[in-house]
């Protein structure tokens, strides 16, 4: 136990020199590290680990790299799968006195997807956005260096597994819906014989806030005949020197940029974003069955992963 503190403390203290630095897993190469499902370090039960170091990204985004409970070896996570984070916070909402609001909490658990690969070891990294009334994104803000979070890792998380069998992947992505895309990359991109091409539609409100977009350009840059990226953008503002698309994800986005539902078996499309994209594009998450735009382009429901 004195020997986790002490490499915790000498953590600690390198943070204050590279806390304004862009973290590895946000500058680095591609790293194709595959571990099949089953090696996790976190298990079915909840266990306590440190917040080692917390890189600010943007206003409104940061990574926080998290400690593990083997701090010898890798964090061991099958392809695109998450992790559960939990926290007892206080309540958003609750009845009563004054008194008794302050001290109201509640368990909040929300899922997260490493940006890290499975050649980090000691530690892995969450790209993390914290949205104004995010109980769980707030609480990763404000958590002291050091402090300890919850984490713990079920079958029910275990998503599509690396090496993918499509010649062609369309991704369509919202916001922290980006995490297990870039997990997908590493495993297509970092390994040279792999030779399946990837489109990305990347949905985000502005410019300033597209999480991961130096990474993910220097990618597209670097594996041109492998990797596509395309930006749409709701929310930013007319006069802005933006050239790229504007709007919504949409039906003539998706036949411009994405492999077509032709294309059969050798054609899947992944796609993680908030619900509302869900709703819009594939059909809510929870539902086989495709509807919205992927429907009207024609994907087969074997063609569409909802992750």
């Amino acid at each position: 136990m004195f020997s986790r503190t002490l490499r915790v403390a000498r953590r600690t203290i390198s943070m204050t020199t590279s806390s304004c630095a862009i973290p590895s897993t946000l500058g680095g190469p591609p790293i194709s590290s595959l571990v099949p499902p089953g090696k996790c370090q976190f298990t079915p039960e909840f266990a306590s680990v440190p917040l080692l170091e917390r890189f600010p990204v943007s206003e409104t985004s940061s990574v926080l790299r998290f400690g593990l409970p083997d701090d010898s070896k890798p964090l061991n996570l099958s392809t695109c799968a998450c992790i559960l984070a939990k926290a007892d916070l206080p309540s958003k909402s609750s009845a009563g006195e004054k008194e008794e609001k302050a001290e109201a909490t509640e368990v909040v658990v929300r899922p997260y997807t490493p940006i890290s690969t499975n050649a980090q070891v000691g530690s892995f990294d969450l790209l993390v956005k914290h949205y104004e009334y995010g109980l769980m994104s707030q609480h990763m803000r404000k958590m002291p260096i050091g402090s300890e979070l919850e984490f713990k890792h079920i079958d029910f998380n275990v998503k599509i597994q690396a090496p993918f069998k499509q010649s062609h992947i369309g991704m369509i992505v919202g916001g922290t819906g980006v995490t297990p895309m870039i997990q997908a990359l590493h495993a297509i991109l970092g390994d040279s014989s792999n030779q399946t091409k990837v489109s990305m539609l990347y949905g985000s409100k502005v410019s300033s806030d597209i999480l991961g977009n130096e990474m993910l350009t220097k990618w597209a840059n670097d594996f041109s005949d492998k990797l596509t990226v395309t930006h749409v953008l709701s929310d930013e503002p007319s006069d802005s020197d933006w050239k790229g698309a504007r709007g919504f994800i949409s039906k003539d986005l998706v036949e411009q940029h994405l492999p077509p539902p032709s294309l059969g078996d050798d054609a899947i499309i992944f796609i993680c974003g908030p619900p509302p994209m869900y709703d819009a594009i594939s059909g809510p998450r929870g539902e086989d069955e495709v509807k919205g735009v992927l429907a009207q382009v024609g994907y087969a429901m074997e063609q569409v992963y909802k992750f």
